[in-house]
């Protein structure tokens, strides 16, 4: 009786954990959507090509991928009212969460347009990503690396390549100070005598939406 009880107070606890979030959607990339919470929600079971990420067309054209990615999905959906179920969070802190508009999977329906994957071998959209891959929806009728090998190389080049440069596609500044982690954009005040220090636990970005769900904020604003 003592072992039921215990496991109902448990399960309780996991229930109480959950919550329901709901707000008109903005779209940071085609993975991460922010809905007026804490922090942004990241949408479980998918994974989208990164801000920077570029892929190839059958003509051997080098594509804008990632952005093109976040494009479109902010043409389907920013301004939708979401409904969030979310119950963890991320490394970064951000909201994890399954996200329905209208009763529609929006996680569901990104991968079945080709414009997210499923995230890693994660059983969730399975079939909508065969249906994907097979008719060449979206993004896969590119030649594109996966989001999480792209991720990966880059966080390779940032450990193993020189301070002073950045690495492909990633040249956002993450720079430690009195002021605490600033992010720098090409072109600010600041970027051009900023040094980039790996040791200290300084680092190049790929795009702001990177930096910001590293928890680092814009120079200057």
């Amino acid at each position: 009786m003592f072992k039921l009880c215990s496991l109902l107070f448990l399960l309780s606890m996991g229930a109480a954990q959950a919550e329901i979030l709901s707000g008109p959607i903005r779209v940071v990339d085609a993975d991460t959507i922010d809905i007026g919470a804490d922090t942004n929600i990241r949408l479980l079971g998918i994974d989208a090509a990164e801000g920077a990420q570029t892929c190839r067309e059958k003509t051997r054209e080098i594509l804008p991928c990632g952005a093109m990615a976040t494009e479109a999905v902010r043409r389907l959906y920013a301004g939708a009212m979401a409904r969030c179920d979310s119950s963890e969070r991320d490394r970064y802190g951000r909201r994890l969460a399954t996200c329905t508009i209208g009763g529609v999977d929006l996680g569901a329906d990104l991968v079945s347009r080709g414009l997210a994957r499923r995230y890693r071998d994660d059983p969730r959209y399975a079939e909508e990503e065969k249906a994907a891959i097979l008719f060449e929806r979206g993004l896969w009728a590119y030649d594109m690396v996966d989001p999480a090998v792209w991720r990966a190389e880059q966080r390779r080049r940032v450990t193993t390549g020189p301070t002073a440069t950045a690495p492909a596609g990633c040249p956002i500044k993450g720079n430690i100070s009195a002021n605490g982690r600033l992010y720098h954009m090409p072109g600010s005040f600041a970027y051009d005598r900023t040094r980039i220090n790996l040791q200290r636990g300084e680092r190049w970005f790929c795009s702001e939406a990177e930096a910001r769900a590293a928890g680092w904020r814009r120079a200057g604003g």
